[in-house]
């Protein structure tokens, strides 16, 4: 599995695609938070990053497939997966390796934005500062986020051995399941009664609930069950193409 890991780590910063994804994202949450006038945070006038967690998960939406896209699907296409089955690797291995690389790689793009954190601390006036408490739970909330975003990724890389197609589709599925269930819950007819439980059945309604600071566990089994399906639908796809 460590091997796999590392492989897809090492694989994507030496492209150029993997550079320019992981500048873009930091360059959009920079200006975003700090230039342009309707979301900067610095004329909020008190100490909060709520913008930067209302703003990144669209992001990632785009970047989480960015770095998953070839995946698996690269592996298709040059023909190394056959080589990758005649090593004694099992199916969950390599979907854990590919799977916790992607992961990595998400995480060292959320690192530098520890920036802003540190940032808006520094500039904030007396001593309350940035609520440090609400912060970390938001970030806890945005990896479990990344986390989801990047089992959908290596599910739709393993779809196809085409990997522009494994963006779109898995850009189209971050975005269908983090807002889809919000806005079927805004139907007029569902929103007296179910739509609640549409609701919670989405993405946003356990990532907002996590970025409030507040850890609830089932936020966290929500989070852990939908990573652990995307994964065992890779592996699904993986013995099919056995057969």
């Amino acid at each position: 599995m460590w091997p796999v890991c590392k492989k897809e780590v090492r694989q994507f910063f030496s492209s150029l695609t993997g550079i320019i994804a992981l500048s873009v994202f930091l360059l959009l949450n920079g200006l975003f938070l700090f230039v342009f006038p309707d979301s900067n945070i610095l004329d909020f006038g008190y100490a909060t990053l709520d913008k930067f967690f209302e703003l990144a998960p669209w992001i990632l939406i785009f970047l989480v497939p960015a770095i998953t896209m070839r995946s698996l699907s690269d592996e298709f296409r040059t023909g190394t997966y056959e080589i990758l089955q005649t090593r004694p690797l099992g199916y969950g291995q390599l979907i854990s390796g590919k799977y916790l690389g992607s992961v990595i790689i998400v995480a060292l793009a959320l690192i530098p934005t520890l920036i802003y954190a540190y940032t808006i601390h520094a500039l904030s006036a007396g001593d309350i500062g940035l609520d440090t408490g609400g912060t970390a739970g938001s970030y806890l909330g945005l990896l479990l986020l990344a986390g989801v975003f990047t089992a959908i990724g290596v599910f739709c890389s393993s779809l196809t051995n085409n990997a522009v197609v494994a963006f779109i589709v898995s850009a189209f599925a971050c975005f269908l399941l983090y807002i889809g269930f919000n806005a079927i819950s805004r139907i007029a007819s569902l929103a007296s009664g179910a739509g609640y439980y549409i609701e919670m059945a989405g993405i946003d309604f356990h990532y907002r609930s996590v970025s409030r600071g507040v850890i609830d566990s089932r936020d966290l089994v929500y989070f852990l069950s939908v990573i652990a399906l995307f994964l065992l639908l890779t592996q699904r796809n993986l013995i099919k193409r056995q057969l």
